[in-house]
């Protein structure tokens, strides 16, 4: 798993991966594969995505291991913080790194799970939520994840955009450097229920 890391996340942004969120001990020899999605406040993503794949007490559903963190910014910002990535001035956004068995869950379904839990339409924005931070962003790990989520953009947006005369802007892009978010903002949610999360952090169909 970690030598197909290295061929999109830099080595100083491999070694920050701690602490991400595992609920299992992985096999060396088991193939996982990373999806990366932005969709707005990555507290309501992570916390959406797990509700649906819970990898306990029902560890059948595919997703082995999250984190919260930034990426898609500026080359020669290393390592940003919660308040430098909020100002928009490194052009990170907020997103989740997912660990998942393609064997038990497809790119494609969390690609199209991914695009049912928030508004795709909004430029730089979720909700009240508004900044380059909060953009709708897919960053592919592999020549064959861009394929399946232009793939599945394009079902999107025919199925259930174009009929209202919408149009999905959705970034797909390939995944560069890493940076784990703050301790306390992994499984926000979870350890703190009554926080705040997007209202577009929803089942839309």
């Amino acid at each position: 798993m970690l030598s197909r890391l290295t061929r999109f996340l830099s080595p100083r942004s491999i070694s920050s991966f701690g602490p991400s969120v595992s609920y299992r001990d992985i096999a060396p020899d088991m193939p996982t594969e990373i999806a990366i999605f932005a969709s707005g406040c990555f507290w309501g993503t992570e916390h959406i995505f797990l509700k649906h794949f819970p990898p306990k007490p029902a560890p059948g559903k595919g997703i082995l291991a999250t984190a919260v963190g930034y990426t898609g910014g500026k080359a020669e910002i290393e390592n940003p913080n919660y308040k430098q990535v909020c100002s928009g001035s490194t052009d990170h956004a907020e997103a989740v790194r997912i660990e998942f068995d393609p064997s038990v869950v497809g790119y494609a379904d969390l690609v199209e799970f991914f695009y049912r839990t928030h508004d795709p339409t909004t430029v730089n924005r979720q909700g009240g939520d508004v900044g380059t931070q909060y953009r709708s962003a897919i960053f592919t790990t592999t020549p064959e994840q861009a394929d399946v989520a232009r793939r599945v953009t394009e079902q999107v947006q025919a199925k259930h955009f174009t009929p209202k005369g919408t149009k999905v802007v959705t970034e797909i892009l390939t995944a560069g450097p890493w940076w784990n978010a703050e301790d306390y903002h992994q499984l926000y949610l979870f350890k703190n229920p009554g926080g705040y999360q997007c209202p577009t952090h929803r089942l839309h169909w």
